[in-house]
């Protein structure tokens, strides 16, 4: 088996995939990437498949070498990336030969990138997938971050071109669009005033379960107390200090403060990579408008993973590579 090992760990590298589905009965959120159209993107660089592990880091990549050849991509956003101090592209792939340290820097304009190795981490599933789920300790290694000295499995490198994108990717500008919540009715004409024509700023109080904005006070007349019941990704909870918590992929399944809005499937990555520091304001908008934003969305990813194309590289280079 080829493993990749770990020379330097930027904070919160983690194993990553499409998250766990189908357990929030049992108190189990889905985990998974913050960015998944990034990981999509990273996968099928390399030849992947979309459910295959990648890993994921917050603002710092790390270092890296494989004990065989494989393929990798970074993605995410702007970040330098280097093969034996020879630099490298974002958002292509590129081969990685045995003993070669691939070194990958600090984001820029993101928090969350991607590493995707051909093959695919090759962790062992736990309750049907690797994804490490940090508050509970399930999947990845042990359920914890990733450090110097660790060692990832790979599965198989399967013959393939470097691909590179052919269309660029951007992330959506403007307001985070949002759909009110299931307490909406929580929160006077004053608050939701605030709450819409008011700018927050991402504080540094975030990880992979939540983080919190700051901004005008948003009180909830009807108080911040209920009875817990569900949440999604994206949730928007308003406790009693009146500054909003949007819940993300680690969130808890349940959570006893009331919920102003939901974040739009669509802008959920946009936000999780606005840095730090940054301001947003909100849009209100219908569950319909969500749904079609995020087909449109979608399309446009399938139309991205359709059209990468081969980076031209000496035929025999490749095959020996892949022999």
């Amino acid at each position: 088996m080829t493993m990749l090992h770990i020379r330097q760990a930027g904070p919160m590298l983690t194993v990553q995939d499409l998250g766990r589905t189908g357990l929030m009965h049992l108190g189990v959120s889905g985990a998974g990437a913050m960015d998944r159209m990034s990981m999509l993107i990273a996968n099928r660089l390399v030849g992947n498949a979309d459910s295959d592990a990648a890993l994921e880091f917050a603002h710092v990549g790390g270092a890296f070498v494989a004990e065989k050849p494989v393929r990798f991509a970074v993605t995410g956003g702007a970040v330098d990336i280097t093969v034996d101090g020879q630099v490298r592209h974002g958002w292509e792939s590129h081969w990685l030969m045995p003993g070669e340290v691939l070194k990958i820097g600090a984001l820029r304009q993101a928090v969350w990138g991607y590493l995707a190795i051909s093959g695919g981490i090759d962790t062992p599933k736990v309750l049907e997938a690797r994804s490490t789920h940090l508050r509970s300790g399930l999947g990845g290694i042990e359920g914890r971050r990733l450090a110097i000295g660790d060692a990832l499995p790979l599965g198989e490198t399967k013959k393939s071109s470097l691909l590179a994108l052919s269309k660029p990717f951007s992330r959506s500008n403007g307001p985070v669009r949002v759909v009110p919540g299931p307490q909406a009715d929580h929160f006077d004409a004053t608050a939701w005033k605030n709450f819409l024509q008011e700018p927050f700023s991402v504080t540094p109080s975030r990880d992979r379960m939540a983080q919190v904005l700051d901004g005008p006070a948003i009180r909830a007349f009807a108080g911040h107390d209920i009875v817990s019941d569900g949440t999604v990704a994206g949730s928007i909870q308003v406790p009693s200090s009146g500054r909003p918590i949007v819940l993300m992929a680690e969130r808890q399944t349940t959570g006893g403060y009331p919920k102003i809005a939901t974040v739009a499937s669509v802008d959920l990555p946009r936000l999780a990579q606005t840095a730090t520091g940054s301001t947003i304001r909100f849009k209100s908008i219908s569950q319909e408008e969500a749904e079609d934003l995020l087909i449109a969305r979608n399309d446009a990813l399938a139309d991205i993973l359709a059209s990468l194309e081969e980076k031209p590289e000496d035929a025999a280079k490749v095959e020996d590579r892949q022999t």
